[in-house]
């Protein structure tokens, strides 16, 4: 099978540190172009992939006709922009999440995808972790019986760093744009179906969310989540059923925040509790995207996690904020 042909829209430090590194060892990948502003931003990326093609401009990488895909690590508010200008370019296109900031703007997005034929989604790499396939078939098969409850958490502090684009709101920022999609698209995905019945509290300083306590529902069970910007790094997924519950200990930053564990507690034969733990300690879920884009632009098959999917998150968040209230 042809490698597929990557090109990076922006030498930031995100791709520099992830995404840019599994596409270069991504079994069928090629990192071949990065497009950037200056030549001192693409060194760092050229001392451990030498042969990279440097374009100074946007344009000109989305020109380069030995390109397949493109990788899109802009700022928030860029995503839409620029995934249709890849699209309009012939382009295959793998955006950073959030690709929108709207649901409404998923319109463009499938309207573009569908009409050029090419392959357009968002980077949620979580679900191509074997630690999720495994929550999730989990959950589906009734290892833990009955689903009665799912709990989120997921934050970090970066107060300090006034200028980040997650602080800005004319940038898209805010704590739910940038991690609620993991509470939320996490328990879409284990479970299957949407949430109801949603209520939240929010914390805003300088224009942007940087506390949400989020309430719901998916189906029968009860749903409880939060994200912040503004509190001590952690990060934990839980579903409790009626035999048992499934935790996930670093479940968004595998490897990052700690090794990938699915613990399995369930009542044993003779009535006592049992743990079973499942470990990840190598698994790379950058680089497992990057190959299921690139087995899905080759094959023609079915990608896992189509703009459909994310465009439901994107209906959730959007709800939060509309129902949300100030705190």
């Amino acid at each position: 099978m042809t490698p597929v042909r990557w090109g990076v829209l922006g030498a930031s430090k995100f791709a520099l540190n992830y995404m840019a590194p599994a596409i270069h060892a991504a079994d069928n990948a090629v990192f071949a172009a990065l497009a950037t502003s200056s030549m001192e931003k693409a060194a760092p990326f050229q001392t451990w992939c030498p042969d990279l093609k440097v374009h100074l401009s946007y344009d000109d990488l989305l020109n380069d006709p030995d390109i397949d895909a493109v990788y899109i690590p802009l700022p928030n508010h860029m995503h839409v922009e620029w995934t249709l200008k890849a699209l309009k370019a012939g382009k295959h296109v793998l955006c950073e999440k959030p690709i929108a900031l709207k649901e409404a703007e998923f319109d463009h997005l499938i309207a573009a995808r569908d009409a050029t034929g090419l392959l357009a989604a968002e980077a949620y790499m979580i679900v191509h972790h074997p630690q999720w396939l495994l929550a999730r078939d989990l959950v589906q098969d009734g290892a833990i019986g009955k689903l009665t409850h799912v709990s989120g958490k997921f934050s970090f502090d970066n107060r300090a760093d006034t200028g980040n684009i997650r602080n800005r709101p004319e940038t898209g920022g805010g704590g739910l744009r940038d991690i609620g999609v993991y509470v939320f698209g996490a328990t879409r995905f284990v479970t299957g179906l949407e949430a109801t019945d949603i209520s939240a509290r929010l914390r805003f300083e300088n224009g942007v969310d940087v506390i949400a306590d989020v309430q719901g529902r998916f189906g029968d069970a009860l749903y409880s989540a939060y994200v912040s910007t503004r509190m001590h790094p952690y990060q934990d997924m839980s579903f409790h059923g009626e035999k048992g519950f499934i935790r996930l200990t670093a479940p968004f930053n595998a490897r990052v925040f700690g090794e990938a564990r699915v613990e399995v507690h369930a009542v044993g034969h003779t009535g006592g509790g049992m743990v079973t733990t499942h470990r990840f300690p190598a698994d790379d879920h950058y680089k497992l995207q990057v190959q299921a884009f690139g087995h899905a632009l080759r094959t023609g098959e079915a990608y896992p996690v189509p703009l459909e999917f994310s465009r439901g998150t994107q209906a959730m968040i959007d709800q939060v904020f509309a129902v949300g209230t100030e705190i």
